[in-house]
């Protein structure tokens, strides 16, 4: 069956660009704003300031001026009451053969004032006697694209379309929830609420359509979460640990460096509660920068050496794992754990006496990089894996490390990203949360400042008075691919500034164009405490501990998330020393800008910032939200502004899943199906997460 409209090239457009290939798609690509097209104006109350208007009225002529690219076309349209031209750049012959003189059209378009006269450029026009469908209330407005506009396929086309599929096809959608939960909660139907989207009858009817789908959309995300959970819960057996053995008394007793604060307590109850149970652990563990996360990993993977178990800890990058290699031998003094270290850059020579000795037993805990996940590297009995950052790592790229366990080890999943309550739900939603939310004491908050870059001077006295108490200094620059030139061209500029700056200190560069080895070696120097100043892009954003690191600068900070900012400025502040962070901006800042870096100076609460980023950039810019290459794509809801309605489509989820598991009631076989359809997979990663 062919949409009427709709030939093979527009068929390939809206595939390219809208990924639009079905009446459902169609149907389910839903307008972004609407219009009240309900009031008609008169030429003679026009004035500048008007949004959109709507008038009816005659083209009394055409007319053209101009020549080659200012070519255009100008039509005299009046209503009695005064003219306004109606002008067109594009599509002329288009225009002049579709629209008559004389005939009376309704004419819809945000008028600009030009020498004294009003104009209204590409105007939409509709004969009159379509007025019921064109001038009836709210109109839909739809995304598109150049590409779309190109061939015509602008937001007018598409509501043709839709009305088009919604008017000439006597049907009626098939229902999407089944009738306990639509009369539970007074909801309309799926068609009724379809047909009010894209045409809405009433305010009140399009506040009801939006709710029901936002509704479908978000039940059935927490459905297959929730589902997935239980289902693992229920089917997975998991390695029990029983005893809280001598290595982890010991080190409580005689290693720790400081108090447990509560938090980090309270996080390994939670634990060693899973770890006993019989079932599988999969944990989330959320902490700011600093909080303590790698202290509260370890004393998880003494607990499983104490039970005979190995454990392993998996980084995104070499200098992380190294890192942490670093930390936990510092934490474990002299005790009697054995720890190895795999990655990429491990040779041969010590491959060979590492992994005979992981097969064996002999090593207890293993750091590395993704080189853990290699055929060549079996444990002998691995029993918790601890994986740093976890955006990092694809689903599938995690799953390798337990696929080769008849027994899955206990998974202990480390973010230092805050994430909003909203988003957590739905993308860790399968996951127990823990969440650190105390900084060990001693540490003191970044002091956050904001400086506009005529103000460089001063900055400079400031980096050198620190630097002069023997404090180290970090200046990154962006680093976004539409302006990848001129970002390395600031970067090699901004390195040559500071190194003329300060003369009598080493300054270092550190970038991703760099080889391993250079980067590597930069940041060597930089740690060892051989460079005085680091100058960067992102690539320090995660990890990287430098205590005695004092001054993170990050220039043009306009450019940057709410997120990437605030995990920037967690590089600073690891030592007791008060530390800063200077937020350098040029003085254009639109008002969405000014309020991130307000927000970066006023507050040190990841969790705070994360809330306020979602609510400015949207769930889909987040970072970590194309979690594993399943990106949150929501069609309709949004986790910034919909937080209620997905905390109550969680509950309605989770009470038809406590009394039925595995959904195989009659009265709930369409939640299979639906299930089935919305979230076909090739694999059932879902047991694997």
């Amino acid at each position: 069956m062919y949409l009427t409209g709709v030939g093979p090239k527009r068929a390939e457009i809206l595939k390219k660009e809208a990924n639009i290939v079905s009446f459902e798609d169609l149907l389910y690509y839903f307008p972004y704003k609407y219009v009240d097209r309900s009031r008609f104006y008169t030429v003679s109350e026009i004035n500048g300031n008007m949004p959109y208007i709507q008038l009816k009225g005659r083209i009394i002529l055409f007319d053209t001026a101009g020549e080659g690219r200012t070519r255009r076309l100008i039509g005299k349209f009046t209503d009695g009451t005064g003219t306004v031209d109606l002008i067109w750049f594009q599509g002329i012959k288009y225009i002049t053969d579709k629209y008559k003189t004389g005939q009376e059209y309704i004419v819809f378009g945000k008028p600009t004032e030009f020498a004294h006269a009003y104009n209204i450029v590409h105007p939409e026009i509709d004969p009159a006697e379509n007025a019921s469908q064109v001038a009836n209330g709210l109109v839909p407005f739809y995304n598109t694209t150049e590409k779309m506009k190109k061939t015509f396929l602008h937001s007018r086309a598409i509501q043709n379309l839709q009305f088009t599929l919604l008017t000439n096809l006597d049907w009626h959608l098939p229902e999407t929830l089944p009738a306990h939960v639509l009369s539970g909660l007074n909801m309309i139907s799926v068609s009724e609420a379809m047909k009010n989207i894209h045409f809405p009858e009433s305010a009140e009817k399009l506040r009801r359509a939006q709710f029901r789908l936002k509704f479908d959309e978000l039940f059935y995300i927490q459905l297959n979460i929730l589902r997935t959970a239980t289902l693992r819960r229920n089917k997975l057996k998991g390695i029990v640990f029983p005893v809280v053995g001598d290595i982890f008394n010991t080190f409580y007793k005689d290693c720790l460096p400081f108090g447990l604060t509560n938090a980090q307590k309270r996080v390994i109850r939670e634990m060693r509660s899973d770890m006993r149970s019989g079932h599988q652990m999969n944990r989330l563990l959320q902490g700011d920068v600093g909080s303590g996360k790698t202290l509260v990993a370890l004393m998880a993977m003494l607990l499983a050496v104490d039970n005979g178990y190995q454990a392993c800890m998996m980084a995104p990058t070499e200098i992380l794992a190294n890192q942490h290699l670093v930390t936990i031998k510092e934490f474990l003094k002299d005790m009697n754990v054995r720890i190895g270290l795999l990655t990429g850059s491990t040779t041969k020579r010590k491959r060979n006496i590492l992994l005979p000795d992981l097969a064996s037993g002999k090593i207890d805990i293993l750091v590395g990089t993704h080189a853990l996940i290699e055929s060549t590297v079996v444990f002998k009995s691995l029993g918790l894996a601890v994986i740093d950052e976890q955006h990092r790592f694809g689903v599938e790229q995690r799953s390798k490390l337990w696929v080769k366990d008849a027994v899955l080890p206990h998974v202990l999943i480390m973010t230092a990203t805050p994430i909003p309550r909203t988003l957590a739900m739905t993308l860790y939603g399968d996951l127990d949360v823990s969440v650190i939310d105390e900084l060990p004491p001693g540490r003191k908050p970044v002091k956050t400042v904001h400086r506009y870059d005529t103000k460089r001077v001063e900055v400079f006295e400031f980096l050198r008075s620190e630097i002069g108490k023997g404090r180290q200094v970090y200046v990154v620059y962006p680093l976004i691919e539409e302006n990848e030139k001129l970002d390395y061209k600031n970067l090699g500029e901004g390195f040559e500034t500071f190194k003329k700056v300060f003369p009598e200190y080493k300054v270092c560069m550190v970038h991703g164009k760099m080889k391993a080895k250079e980067k590597d070696a930069g940041m060597q120097q930089f740690v060892s405490g051989e460079a005085h100043i680091l100058v960067a892009t992102t690539v320090i954003e995660v990890g990287v501990n430098v205590p005695n690191a004092s001054v993170m600068v990050i220039e043009s900070a306009e450019r940057f998330g709410l997120s990437q900012l605030h995990q920037l400025r967690g590089r600073v502040g690891r030592g007791a020393e008060q530390s800063y962070c200077i937020l350098i901006s040029s003085y254009k800042l639109s008002n969405e800008t000014r309020k991130r870096l307000e927000i970066m100076v006023a507050s040190n609460d990841g969790f705070e910032i994360a809330e306020a980023d979602l609510k400015l950039r949207g769930a889909g810019d987040l970072e970590g939200t194309q979690q594993s290459g399943e990106g949150l794509f929501l069609k309709i809801a949004n986790l910034a502004s919909d937080g209620q309605i997905l905390q109550f489509a969680r509950n309605i989820a989770q009470g038809i899943l406590d009394e039925d598991p595995n959904l195989e009631k009659p009265e709930n076989k369409l939640l299979q199906s639906r299930l089935a359809t919305l979230f076909r997979r090739k694999i059932n990663w879902g047991l694997i997460s």
